[in-house]
């Protein structure tokens, strides 16, 4: 009982959006799961679906490996795992009964799990970690190993026995970060990674966590693997990580896939004087948020660093819907953040959210006026989506029938009775991406009529690109107008 095949259950391939735009990560979680596992003796493989293209090829790599053990173990740092997407989960449960007819133990860890881990039981696995699982999937295998029975004494465990289906106590999260060993990087095929990268980007991106967790009670966001703890790596444990894939794996840029980078008091300045004295100076992008960023130091810190983009959950433009969502923030902070940053020559970005209870078309039009003024360097628009374990999802539970969950990232649906009907939603996602483009253009062409000396080519290509997105958007608003009267 001593080999132990990880897989995860994200297939690029099944989200026909993010196959198309060819930048994907490594399943960090996983990996952090197997480095502890073969740290502590046992022999670790990797199965992974990122490429591939039918769950029905597990197969090979169950045979080839004949693990006692194979572990659907999903990337907790990955938002798009954390959205529980149908086509992932239908895959999960395919996988979990090959594994099963072939002998293994299946065991699953998943933020979609979690949340259902009787369907999961039901679909073929034998035991589902309920929140964050390294330490709970070695206790686990441990037990087994050792001929135990009685699984009830494990923290963080569902399984069924007797036809009784049986959840133990939660288990605490995982405060020591820095006692983990970094992930077993070695188990991915990083060049296949790399060429996707280099095609769609031209450069290579690589994803490190520094912490886990999130304290603040945004009311629609889900957190059933790290919680509303927030845990810390030190300075230094990051920089030995960092040192490492810098020598091993030659990287260009990281994203740094935290839910809130550098919260912790003096941490960010900190990580910035290690990597100027370490030489370690790399491109990186994060996640924050806006009251964070309205401190200068902190925005100096990470430019200094590295910090090239950042982004924030910006929500909305109407500070009714930000109260509304618990989000914490001011509409003042956001526009002060990004003066901040791009003061510094950080890219601000905005996550944007349509469609919470309550917005009406007023909001609406604040929203498209805040990215309008501010103009982020990107956008990434989204309508609400209600998640089990959530104040948001408790408030639309009854309007939800039998659809809970997106197929895919880009489904876009609004699954609960709103101001407009799905469609207007769905219309207003394009009509404000081509706005926003618009916009712009518009700056462009302004830049350069006010400094022709100053024109490169892509700012030549940008400004031009406004007579293409000045009809494209007047045709957009047009078809948005004719769904608001219907």
């Amino acid at each position: 009982m001593n080999s132990i095949l990880f897989s995860h259950s994200y297939f690029l391939r099944f989200d026909p959006k993010q196959w198309a735009i060819g930048l994907p990560y490594a399943p960090l979680g996983t990996l952090y799961a197997a480095a502890l596992m073969r740290e502590n003796g046992y022999k670790v493989s990797l199965f992974d679906t990122m490429f591939v293209a039918d769950p029905a090829e597990a197969i090979a790599a169950i045979e080839e490996n004949k693990p006692d053990f194979f572990v659907i173990y999903d990337d907790g740092f990955n938002y798009l795992t954390k959205m529980c997407l149908t086509n992932m989960r239908e895959a999960a449960f395919t996988m979990c009964k090959m594994a099963k007819a072939r002998g293994c133990i299946v065991i699953v860890s998943s933020s979609d799990s979690t949340d259902r881990y009787e369907e999961y039981l039901n679909e073929g696995a034998d035991f589902v970690i309920i929140g964050e699982a390294e330490q709970t999937l070695l206790e686990l295998v441990n037990h087994i190993k050792a001929g135990e029975k009685d699984h009830t004494i494990i923290q963080g465990l569902a399984f069924i026995n007797d036809n009784k289906t049986y959840k133990t106590l939660a288990r605490p999260v995982l405060k020591e970060l820095d006692s983990l060993p970094l992930p077993a990087w070695d188990l991915v095929d990083i060049e296949q990674y790399r060429q996707n990268w280099l095609k769609n980007a031209g450069y290579f991106s690589i994803n490190m966590s520094t912490t886990r967790g999130c304290p603040f009670k945004c009311n629609w966001c889900a957190k059933p693997i790290y919680g509303n703890r927030y845990n810390s790596r030190s300075p230094e444990n990051v920089i030995q990580e960092l040192k490492l894939l810098k020598e091993k794996y030659p990287i260009d840029h990281i994203w740094f896939c935290d839910d809130i980078f550098g919260l912790k008091p003096g941490w960010v300045m900190a990580f910035a004087k290690l990597v100027q004295k370490e030489n370690l100076r790399t491109r990186f992008k994060i996640q924050s948020r806006a009251d964070l960023l309205v401190h200068e130091e902190l925005v100096e810190a990470l430019a200094a660093s590295g910090c090239e983009n950042v982004w924030i959950g910006a929500e909305s433009g109407a500070q009714k819907i930000l109260d509304a969502m618990d989000k914490g923030i001011t509409v003042e902070q956001i526009h002060t953040a990004t003066k901040a940053m791009k003061k510094t020559g950080i890219k601000p970005s905005f996550f944007i959210q349509f469609g919470y209870p309550g917005e009406d078309k007023a909001d609406i039009a604040l929203t498209i006026k805040m990215i309008n003024e501010l103009l982020p360097f990107e956008i990434g628009i989204s309508v609400s989506y209600p998640l089990p374990g959530t104040v948001f999802y408790d408030r639309v539970k009854k309007d939800l029938n039998k659809k809970t969950n997106w197929t895919d990232s880009d489904e876009m649906a609004l699954m609960f009775s709103n101001t407009f009907p799905a469609s207007y939603y769905k219309q207003l996602h394009k009509y404000v991406h081509k706005n926003y483009h618009m916009h712009l253009a518009k700056n462009s062409l302004v830049k350069i009529i006010k400094n022709p000396l100053g024109i490169t080519g892509g700012s030549f290509k940008k400004a031009l690109s406004v007579l293409y997105y000045t009809p494209a958007t007047f045709i957009e608003r047009f078809k948005l107008n004719q769904l608001e009267k219907v």
